[in-house]
């Protein structure tokens, strides 16, 4: 991976003094700062083992008036509030209720133990 996480940035973090320090490791593709919400940004190296001196180089030390925390990034996207939930798993007529222990529901539709559940 050539892209690398930049944490706890300070809010006044410029882009020159990250080029200026990540630099320093291999020629740079991009450098994005986050500014709302502030506080992170990712550097992205033309080579993936500059990416990985600039980690071992960099995680910890104060850049832009802020220890900082330098990770390989993973890639993954964080989930956005919008998205939904993962779906429950397809109904199978072969499973068993936990409560009663019969086939074709599950506990929750379970109509023997309904007066068991709490009201909200």
């Amino acid at each position: 991976e050539t892209k690398v996480y930049v944490g706890n940035l300070g809010t006044g973090a410029g882009k020159g003094e990250l080029e200026r320090a990540f630099s320093y490791y291999g020629p740079l593709r991009t450098v994005w700062i986050a500014r709302n919400p502030p506080g992170f940004a990712f550097v992205e190296f033309e080579d993936p083992r500059d990416a990985e001196d600039a980690v071992l180089g960099l995680d910890g030390k104060i850049i832009c008036g802020s220890r900082v925390r330098v990770e390989v990034s993973t890639g993954m996207p964080r989930r956005s509030r919008y998205d939904r939930p993962p779906a429950r798993r397809p109904f199978d007529p072969n499973d068993r209720c936990y409560e009663c222990g019969e086939k074709g529901h599950y506990a929750y539709d379970c109509h023997r133990y309904s007066r068991r559940r709490r009201s909200r």
